[in-house]
């Protein structure tokens, strides 16, 4: 089959936009994290592309997008590890026309993203070498099977498919595969790692608002690339990603700011860009099945349930540091759970009708069985594979590295240098303060305070 180069010339741009939602979330969660471990936080992120690119290319993409005989309906194989003649395919044999490792570099970047994603239920207190370790074992063990399930078929005429692909439940983005799983998994690790020390008693706001903007209007520019691209050709069906994914995420955030008016009498910045996120993540799942009108129903109810949602950790207990349970998981389900009330084949004729539009109950009824399936999995498989590693290595840092911070204790570095401010100041305030007949030791006290 000869290459289409307009849509491989797409799905390398997509590729390249979804690839840089990682650092985004970086300066998104970054930015939501005290000072003192801004630099851990956006490492978790950083080095979740180093290992998770080289896991994919040596096993993770056989493992997601292969056959392994009677296997198969739950776990690929690894008759295509290392991409072992891969390289050399052309073009891809499902009628695409991209190259065969387009697609492998764009499904790349879904796996980093979701591991980078849990990180931000555990800002403060988890040790970087034990997060190293969980980003292998988690990625491999629940990551790659899940979407496995949901995504992987060999085509109609074999008949072969992953169970909940074979079931007919749909998710064009990654509402389950993505969003779900990270936020049930950051659920499961919260819980094993516990609470930081003072919480939810001392406040623990967000050091730099201006980098949450920022890693928000990353994460929403890339997020064309994630729910466009995901259509893998240049076609309708990418435009109607394209606009769902606008229309949907304005609505979200727009909803998350008047329930943050009438609530608490005034909008924030920090409920502006927790709303785009929200409704990025609810509308992913959906956005190739449902109208545009339907995608701004669903942004106006993920914006409002989730800026509800968020504030379940203070009821329950449980300490989700970045509000990724409240965001990911809860949109994640408002997004799945909707297809089967909003599709329509006059969007995706590959998709099934809602129930609105005439199909019956029997789409939301899959829908619901893919959620609770990758609830279940991921919760009771991440919580297994942070207890063994908080058993063997420990997963906690030490209560006092956590008071002084992560980022000086764990990497030996600080985000902000302010030494030579203060040389600056004690070097200009004896004289400065002999002038104003300030007291000795003056220059002391004004570089403590700051």
């Amino acid at each position: 089959m000869n290459v289409d180069s307009g849509s491989t010339a797409w799905m390398l741009t997509s590729t390249a936009l979804v690839l840089l939602m990682t650092p985004g979330l970086a300066f998104f969660y970054g930015g939501m994290s005290r000072a003192k471990s801004v630099l851990n936080m956006m490492m978790m992120s950083f080095v979740s592309i180093a290992v998770v690119g080289m896991v994919w290319i040596v096993y993770g993409y056989s493992l997601t997008f292969s056959e392994a005989g009677g296997l198969s309906a739950f776990i690929g194989g690894l008759g295509d590890w290392g991409l072992v003649g891969l390289e050399t395919a052309a073009s891809a044999d499902d009628g695409s026309g991209i190259p065969q490792l387009v697609f492998v570099a764009f499904q790349a970047t879904f796996a980093i993203i979701t591991v980078a994603l849990v990180s931000g239920a555990v800002a403060d207190r988890a040790k970087f070498g034990a997060w190293v370790v969980f980003t292998l074992f988690w990625v491999t063990l629940v990551y790659f099977p899940i979407a496995h399930w949901v995504w992987w078929s060999d085509g109609e005429e074999n008949g072969k498919a992953g169970w909940l692909f074979d079931l007919g439940a749909l998710d064009f983005a990654g509402g389950t595969v993505v969003h779900i799983n990270a936020g049930v998994a950051a659920l499961a690790l919260a819980l094993v790692l516990g609470r930081r020390k003072g919480w939810p008693k001392d406040p623990m706001r967000p050091h730099n608002l201006p980098f949450v903007l920022l890693g928000a209007a990353l994460l929403w520019f890339g997020w064309f690339g994630f729910n466009a691209g995901s259509a893998v050709a240049a076609d309708g069906l990418s435009a109607v990603a394209f606009i769902n994914t606008l229309g949907a995420t304005c609505a979200a955030a727009f909803a998350w700011i008047v329930v943050e008016k009438l609530r608490d009498g005034s909008s924030t910045t920090l409920g502006l860009a927790s709303g785009i996120v929200a409704g990025l993540v609810a509308i992913t799942p959906a956005c190739g099945f449902v109208t545009p009108l339907g995608g701004i129903v669903i942004g106006l109810v993920a914006g409002a349930v989730c800026a509800y949602a968020v504030g379940f950790k203070y009821k329950l207990g449980y300490d989700d540091s970045l509000d990724v349970v409240g965001v990911h998981m809860v949109g994640g389900i408002i997004g799945a759970l909707l297809i089967g009330v909003l599709a329509t084949t006059a969007v995706n004729d590959g998709g099934a009708d809602g129930l609105l539009a005439g199909g019956g109950a029997s789409l939301l009824g899959k829908q619901a069985v893919a959620v609770v399936a990758t609830l279940v999995y991921s919760f009771v498989v991440t919580f297994l594979i942070a207890k063994v590693i908080d058993l063997i290595m420990g997963f906690r840092i030490s209560e006092e590295d956590e008071v002084a911070g992560i980022d000086s204790a764990a990497h030996a570095e600080t985000a902000y240098d302010f030494g030579s401010v203060h040389a600056g100041v004690g070097a200009s305030l004896p004289s400065s303060a002999t002038a104003a007949g300030a007291p000795a030791g003056s220059a002391t006290k004004v570089e403590a305070d700051a």
